[in-house]
């Protein structure tokens, strides 16, 4: 009988596993206190886009990410030592502190660009980049399509080079084709455009940096 598994790697298992656990918000909490040193304790991350924005962020998306960070079919060499499971745990953990981070309210407050060349970055995204991201940039749970509203400006930009040049090994490969002719003005305009882009109300904060540190429940 054929292994219904073949040619799955370790993040494949990890990631059908996670998903199908019940996921438990109080443990997810504390697990999310290793990854509020970078991201913020409300999971905004940093304006400047050295770390992302990932409150919010939908369930299967974190899962997909952690799992292949820790099969390193991401490289993430900063993120790593904290996502194994010697440092958070298993399974179970991912799917908890998944849970977690969806339920954090996202902030408006993103790193934007310089705002020259927004009509340029709305023609791509409305041409390139809807079908899978969706009119709000609100992404698709099923599909593990990421949420990008509300992202910072230096974070998009880096992340769709890395794409281009095959650094972030985990792209999606239909992804890849649709940027592969994409020039640095493309990346800028349509980074900037993304990160005006409000998250949908029911993930949206009316809190500001000023309010940090202060949870939501």
């Amino acid at each position: 009988m054929p292994n219904a598994n073949a040619g799955w790697d370790n993040a494949d298992l990890e990631r059908i596993e996670a998903m199908n656990l019940d996921p438990d918000y109080a443990r997810g909490r504390a697990v999310y206190e290793t990854c509020a040193v970078c991201h913020m304790p409300e999971g905004w991350g940093t304006p400047n886009g050295a770390y992302p924005q990932i409150a919010g962020q939908h369930r299967s998306v974190v899962i997909k990410q952690l799992a292949d960070i820790r099969a390193k079919n991401r490289d993430n060499p900063s993120m790593y030592p904290f996502a194994i499971p010697e440092e958070i745990g298993g399974a179970q953990a991912i799917a908890d502190v998944a849970h977690y981070i969806e339920s954090l309210k996202m902030t408006t407050a993103t790193g934007k660009g310089d705002g020259s060349d927004l009509e340029h970055g709305e023609k791509l995204y409305k041409q390139y980049c809807i079908e899978c991201h969706g009119e709000q940039g609100q992404g698709l749970f099923e599909k593990a399509y990421p949420a990008i509203h509300g992202q910072h400006y230096n974070y998009l930009l880096r992340q769709l080079i890395w794409i281009q040049n095959g650094k972030r090994r985990n792209s999606n490969k239909e992804m890849v084709k649709v940027i592969e002719t994409f020039e640095d003005r493309d990346f800028k305009a349509i980074s900037d455009y993304v990160s005006r882009m409000l998250p949908v109300a029911e993930r949206r904060s009316e809190r500001t940096w000023k309010d940090r540190g202060l949870q939501e429940r």
